[in-house]
């Protein structure tokens, strides 16, 4: 029937609410085909397809992440947010984590780590990065390992002149560990889990990454800045006792930094050094006074010349090499490859009721300067790595 017909047989006003309840039903039959479900036409979600689509395929927290791992490995679910995170054959290879928790792990990390916050940090796309450098040692007749400039004149030839090229390699290598939680931990409470593994972890990570970054040989681990070509070592004075840091220590050891460097450089040291820098003093003749804590009142100021000091448990014991050094830490360079990934097993520790956490993460470190630089003028060499050697 026509409109116009209708609309012949009643009052308008009995018209437009007809007209408007027509709208009305129409409007909802369209919305309700765009949302069905009808088995004809789709299959219901899983549950874990549901908090997938809940959560927009994503993790709401870093323990939901840890236990859906667990219960995967038990065979209790197949998260399909797990799936993007797959490396290798999933429960063999560990799943990588997700970019936001590997940042909450670091942040504990981070906050007293005293390498990777001041390190020039690259991704590595494949096992192996090379870095062409400027092969750059000596200032006495060129720079950048053989440019020239000469004053030419008007017409005059040109010396030819070219910088001698290098590559600085970083090669990926295996940091692994693991811890165990109680089944009952894992099945009652994802929050508890999630402060265990992030303490755990994040402790963990940030000691073994600052060991091999400082102390590490480059054989299986990351050369560390104490095991540099780079590295300069202040001899200790004449007639110095054994086991002491004494003010002219430090101001040999500034002196040989280089001058680009003063605004990024630090100075880390081993915890037992601290009393010597505490007592240090400034000798004139017969006398003396303290020149960096002057009393028992004010706080420690914890700069020397201007420039932060780092206690690290990392460095080495007082009196050896390392136990005090000044370091413009941007000339480390740290490569991450394929990030931070997490497994876990119900196997291994079965009879104790416990599951196995394995965290590994592929990464290598190196100074990109592999040997001091000798000046223009003057016959000491200069360094962004600057230790005070042996006092035995």
């Amino acid at each position: 029937m026509a409109e116009d017909e209708i609309k012949s047989t009643m009052s308008e006003k009995d018209f437009n609410e007809l007209k408007h309840e027509i709208e009305n039903n129409t409007k909802a039959v369209v919305e309700d085909v765009l949302k069905s479900n009808v088995p004809s036409q789709r299959l219901p979600m899983s549950e874990e397809d549901a908090k997938a689509k809940e959560g927009n395929g994503k993790f709401k927290s870093f323990g939901e992440f840890a236990k859906s791992i667990h219960d995967k490995s038990i065979g209790n679910n197949n998260d399909v947010r797990l799936k993007a995170l797959n490396e290798g054959s999933g429960e063999a290879g560990g799943f990588l984590v997700p970019e936001e928790f590997r940042a909450e792990l670091l942040s504990l990390a981070l906050e007293e780590a005293v390498v990777r916050p001041r390190a020039t940090v690259i991704p590595m796309a494949s096992n192996t990065i090379k870095i062409p450098r400027i092969k750059d040692t000596s200032h006495a007749s060129n720079v950048h390992g053989g440019v020239t400039a000469n004053w030419t004149e008007e017409a005059g030839s040109y010396t030819a002149s070219e910088p001698d090229f290098a590559q600085f390699q970083l090669t990926a290598k295996k940091l692994t560990g693991y811890t165990q939680a109680s089944d009952e931990l894992v099945q009652d409470s994802a929050i508890a889990l999630e402060s265990l593994l992030i303490n755990l972890f994040g402790s963990a990570i940030r000691h073994f990454e600052e060991k091999a970054f400082i102390g590490g040989t480059g054989a299986g681990d990351p050369e560390g800045i104490l095991n540099s070509d780079a590295l300069i070592s202040v001899a200790k004075e004449t007639g110095q006792t054994a086991t002491t840091v004494v003010y002219e220590n430090i101001i040999k050891m500034y002196s040989r930094m280089l001058p680009s460097s003063h605004n990024n450089a630090v100075w880390i040291a081993h915890p037992d050094v601290m009393p010597q820098l505490m007592q240090m003093a400034l000798n004139v003749g017969t006398g003396g006074s303290a020149i960096w804590v002057n009393n028992a009142v004010d706080g420690v100021p914890m700069t020397i010349f201007g420039r932060p000091v780092l206690l690290t448990e990392h460095a080495e014991t007082l009196g050896t090499v390392g136990d005090l050094y000044y370091a413009d830490l941007s000339f480390y360079y740290i490569g991450d490859r394929n990030g931070l990934s997490i497994a876990s097993s119900p196997h291994y520790r079965f009879a104790n009721g416990e599951t196995v956490w394995r965290f590994t993460e592929r990464l290598d470190g190196g100074m990109i300067l592999d040997s001091a630089i000798t000046p223009e003028n003057g016959s000491n060499t200069m360094s962004p790595i600057v230790a005070l050697a042996t006092r035995s």
